[in-house]
């Protein structure tokens, strides 16, 4: 048992590992290359257009859902709004550009068209929620400086550490924890579960699919070998349209990630958004297409040296980065000094620099406070400005999601 849990957990990151690394080089590539008020123009207001532009970048690009993470936080940090950042997490994952092309190849042309408006129009959806849910004031545009000015390294090396420290970073242990426990279910769940339940059709057999497709690791890809497989043993296509919708946009590992990049209550509107639009386009497609017929399944291809490799990698950097935030806590560095100092409070559960920003952020919003300067390695932050309430402040730091130990 223990030797098939230990294969399911690699294989879980053979399968997210390339897609996961993709998705991270390609928001460092954003993060140099876009100039800096460019998301903030198209994506930053909340509203039906923002969102439209984010799910028409998301639905071709071949991403999976561990992938778009990083990549959706990069364009919320470049100054995307909460509609503009969901839209692009839902619609991203559940299709792309190959996944297009297979499924068609699978299921066949009018499934595959059905999948890919199911993706535009629930990633719209959630974005539109999304703004009505978590409002946020709109953010004065970053000024375009040169790169030399913009970046205290050359944009190669600043790409790859903004990828690695300051995405990957701010995910790489609700990831671990979402494989661990996706690979447990996989492992406790029998392959043809679902497939000998006489009952398991219509609107029951998809809530029964949403109930093992939702905290389950599948990729956008490899999730149609599986569906095909599926409807062979019997499955409607509807119900396989669930799976397809819900599995690659939701894990175990990816709500987590959500949920400490965006907050609980877009995780929810992000789930429910996902769950339920995926019943509502699977009872719509059984009633519009329920003649379609799906293409004889085909057989999964073996692994291949890309997906080791960026499994390696990715246990490496997880490996790396906890490490490293251990080394700090045993050996934090001073506080620093200042001497204008108005306030310092220390501040537990900051463990990457996305809490850093979450944390100068909510501070900064208070009334009174001038700046806000968090120290990751000592978890003391400094706070200068004038009649301000150290009530209000800890109160913001809460807010935030963090704790506020005592007084520094």
């Amino acid at each position: 048992m223990i030797n098939d849990y230990l294969l399911e957990v690699w294989r879980v990151f053979l399968e997210l590992s390339p897609a996961l690394i993709a998705g991270t080089l390609i928001a460092g590539a954003l993060h140099v290359l876009l100039p800096a008020s460019l998301i903030h123009r198209h994506m930053s207001k909340p509203g039906l257009g923002s969102s439209v532009r984010a799910a028409l970048i998301g639905v071709p690009m071949p991403l999976c859902s561990c992938g778009v993470v990083p990549t959706a936080l990069g364009l919320k940090r470049e100054g995307a709004s909460n509609g503009a950042t969901t839209s692009f997490l839902i619609s991203t994952p559940q299709t792309g550009v190959d996944s297009i092309l297979v499924s068609a190849s699978f299921l066949g042309w009018p499934f595959a068209i059905f999948k890919l408006v199911a993706a535009f129009v629930t990633g719209l959806i959630g974005g539109v929620l999304a703004d009505k849910v978590a409002p946020e004031p709109e953010r004065p545009a970053p000024a375009d400086l040169p790169a030399d000015e913009r970046f205290p390294r050359p944009r190669w090396l600043e790409a790859l550490h903004y990828a690695l420290f300051d995405l990957f970073g701010a995910i790489d242990q609700w990831l671990l924890i979402g494989v661990l426990i996706a690979a447990g279910i996989t492992v406790a769940v029998p392959a043809d579960f679902f497939s000998e339940l006489s009952w398991a059709q219509g609107l029951t057999g998809m809530l029964l699919m949403l109930a093992i497709a939702t905290p389950l690791y599948v990729c956008t890809t490899a999730s149609v070998p599986i569906a095909a497989s599926f409807i062979a043993a019997g499955m409607p296509l509807g119900t396989a349209l669930v799976f397809l919708m819900a599995g690659p946009a939701t894990n175990v590992a990816t709500l987590g990630a959500v949920y400490r990049v965006l907050g609980g209550r877009l995780l929810a509107v992000y789930l429910g958004t996902v769950v339920v639009m995926s019943i509502v386009f699977g009872l719509g497609f059984d009633f519009v297409l329920s003649d379609a017929t799906a293409p004889t399944p085909m057989h999964e291809h073996g692994t291949d040296w890309i997906a080791t490799l960026s499994a390696i990698l990715v246990i490496a950097l997880i490996a790396y980065l906890n490490l490293r935030r251990a080394l700090r806590r045993l050996n934090p560095p001073p506080a620093p000094e200042q001497e204008d100092v108005d306030a310092q409070l220390k501040v537990e559960g900051m463990t990457c620099p996305h809490c850093v920003a979450s944390v100068k952020k909510s501070l900064e919003a208070v009334a009174g406070v001038e700046l806000a300067e968090p120290d990751l390695g000592s978890g003391i932050v400094t706070i200068h400005g004038d009649g301000f309430e150290i009530a209000a402040l800890r109160s913001a730091v809460e807010a935030a999601g963090y704790k506020v130990v005592d007084k520094a």
